[in-house]
């Protein structure tokens, strides 16, 4: 006679990255992680053309989030904003 089934083999492994990739900050959530002011995300936002959804509010999916914070780095080393802009674009272009 099989084992009863216990109630943790009903579950599936969760795909995290997958389910974070979904995701959708707002502009104060993004500036939180990004460690950047509201002011410095809005003019990057333009600047570098960052697309957001949202009406009402702005909302940064994680490939935002993700340009925000290589501009970020870029900004950290010592680069311009243009030259941090270019930066992270091209990195991502690679894959980075």
């Amino acid at each position: 006679m099989p084992s009863p089934r216990q109630p943790e083999d009903l579950l599936e492994p969760v795909d995290l990255d997958l389910r974070l990739r979904e995701l959708r900050l707002t502009l104060g959530q993004t500036c939180h992680v990004a460690g950047v002011s509201k002011m410095q995300l809005d003019y990057w936002t333009t600047k570098a053309r960052i697309p957001t959804k949202g009406r009402k509010q702005r909302l940064y999916d994680m490939d935002a989030v993700e340009t925000v914070m290589l501009i970020k780095q870029g900004k950290d080393k010592g680069l311009s904003l243009e030259a941090a802009i270019a930066a992270a674009e091209r990195f991502k272009s690679r894959g980075g």
